[in-house]
């Protein structure tokens, strides 16, 4: 793995821990990190009473550039992957939705609700 690509992944680490305490915050439970499918990643899964998240995760540098960090076929991916093991994490009744955190150093995180609607 190259230094740059170390680093990405670093920071990715570094985001999605910090994902993860703002959901925490917001009354969620993280149940899991880096869920793998062979269809994609999903960054996090979160749930509360009636509620299953899987969250994908952005980390840029700069807030500027947050505006362009995910676009339709990223979420595509990840709304497959969802697909794969959704039944694994939300039982019968339980929502289910498909969020977006961004975040930026000195900013607050822009969490996107229902960020996939297919």
């Amino acid at each position: 793995m190259s230094d740059k690509r170390i680093i990405a992944d670093r920071k990715g680490r570094e985001a999605e821990a910090q994902a993860a305490q703002f959901l925490m915050q917001q009354g969620f439970e993280v149940v899991a990190e880096r869920r793998k499918t062979k269809l994609g990643e999903i960054d996090l899964i979160a749930r509360k009473p009636g509620l299953v998240v899987f969250a994908e995760v952005k980390w840029r540098a700069r807030k500027a550039d947050l505006a362009t960090a995910i676009d339709e076929h990223r979420l595509a991916r990840v709304a497959a992957a969802v697909e794969v093991v959704a039944h694994e994490y939300a039982g019968g009744g339980e929502d289910i939705r498909i969020d977006v955190i961004l975040l930026a150093p000195g900013s607050r995180p822009t969490h996107i609700e229902n960020a996939w609607m297919p």
